[in-house]
Order: C-alpha cells, then structure tokens, then sequence
C-alpha cells in the first residue's frame, strides 16, 4: 500500500499540483480544501484518473475541531499519516506598513502559526509512533526579501520558517523531516490573482528564466521532499525561483 499524504489547500495552484504528482507516484492523497469544493472534487478525480488513490476531505486549517477531525477520518481509513504539505494559504492583506493595522499583522500572524501547529500537532504522534514522517512547509522568498506591501504575508512566513526548523530538530531522531519549500511567484495562483498584470509581468520578467514559477515545478520540488529518498534532509529550505535569488 502506497503512503498516506494530506495535503491542505490542495483544491487548487500549488496543493492541486502535488496531489497530482503524489497520486501519480503512488500515495494515498488526501485532498483538503476549505470551501472550494466543486475544485476538489476536479482534484480528486484528476488524481484517481492516474492511478492514486484520494479523498476530498474539507476542513478549516484554524479550527482545531475541523484539523482533529480530518486527520482522525484519514487514519481510520488509511492508518498514519506520512506525509503532511501544509500548503492552505491563510488570507492576508497587500499594504503599506503606513496602512498598516495590528490586526492585519497580528491576525495574519496568529493564523499563519496556529494553522501550522494544529496540523502538525494532529500528525506528528502517528509518524513518532511508526518512526517516519516528512513534514513539508509552504513558505515563499517575502520571508527574507522584502518587497512592497507585503509586510503581512512576508513576516508572517519568516515566523514559520522559524518554527519549522525547531520541529526539525526535535522530530529528527525519530526518523521524521520537516523542510521549507519557498517558490518564488507562482503563476496561476490565489496570490498572482491579487497582482495586477503589469506588477506579473514585472516579476516574470526580472527572472533569470524570463517567466513566474509554474505549480507542477514546485509540486516535483515538494515530492522529492515527501519521498524516502529525502530522508536525510531535514530543516532546509528550499528555493523554486529559476535562480533569482542566487547565494
């Protein structure tokens, strides 16, 4: 039997792509979505139509009753989770930090951290418990590059990026990993939605590529990471961005 994944935020962009690629490679995918429905059930036939197995479940990333009861209606069907993505995109608001209010940041900043401690919260006894598990962490480059109006999301990322590597840490000697995976824009996704086409063709144009980051090239970074061929490789974090950020 394949491994089991959840992937949250997966009825669309990014979450979609990798259901996809996990399905296709012979995991037992879990489809999380929160209210787009009609897009999961595309996923889930998508991913069963190449030859996985998947389950559309819904449930809010916030709420520690809908997370609970997701990962426990996953492990009477399946057993342990193995794999987490923890890709749902917590809303946030483009501005300036002159227009900023404490309840943009500290609200963004609140539910970015209390999503990913739930979920990893709900999974992490299982995969202690079978001595394996890949954890993996949607972040992006606003974490340590900053760019115009996007204090919210970009602080918030850095605050899980942190958090990412204590969980590494300390989930190490259980055979367990946990990693960062941080695109740069992403093309067709909730974010480049609320990005004008001048601002897109700006980003795309600035890459060493010529062009924004495709979902399924992230998806390909993420299954390496969800893979036993990743296990060594723990606390890292990945950039997807065609060499624009070049160390």
């Amino acid at each position: 039997m394949g491994r089991v994944a959840v992937i949250t935020g997966a009825s669309r962009g990014i979450g979609a792509a990798t259901a996809l690629v996990l399905a296709e490679r012979g995991f037992r995918v879990v489809v999380n979505y929160h209210s787009s429905a009609d897009q999961a059930d595309e996923v889930l036939r998508a991913a069963t139509a190449a030859g996985g197995e998947a389950v559309a479940i819904r449930a809010d990333v916030t709420v520690p009753a809908d997370v609970d009861a997701m990962v426990r209606e996953t492990e009477q069907r399946w057993g342990a989770v193995d794999v987490l993505v923890h890709n749902a995109l917590i809303p946030f608001d483009v501005t300036s930090f002159a227009d900023l209010s404490w309840e943009q940041l500290g609200g963004k900043l609140d539910r970015e951290l209390h999503a990913a401690f739930l979920i990893t919260k709900a999974v992490v006894p299982g995969m202690i418990s079978n001595s394996y598990g890949r954890l993996v962490f949607m972040s992006t480059g606003l974490s340590r590059r900053p760019r115009q109006g996007m204090i919210a999301l970009g602080t918030a990322k850095a605050a899980l990026d942190q958090f990412v590597r204590y969980i590494a840490l300390e989930l190490a000697p259980h055979g367990i990993t946990a990693n960062l995976v941080s695109p740069a824009t992403v093309d067709d996704t909730t974010v480049t939605g609320q990005l004008t086409t001048d601002q897109l063709h700006a980003l795309g144009a600035t890459n060493p590529m010529g062009r924004l980051v495709r979902p399924g090239e992230v998806a390909h970074t993420i299954a390496f990471l969800a893979s036993e061929d990743s296990g060594f490789t723990t606390g890292h974090y990945l950039e997807v961005n065609g060499g624009l950020a070049m160390d």
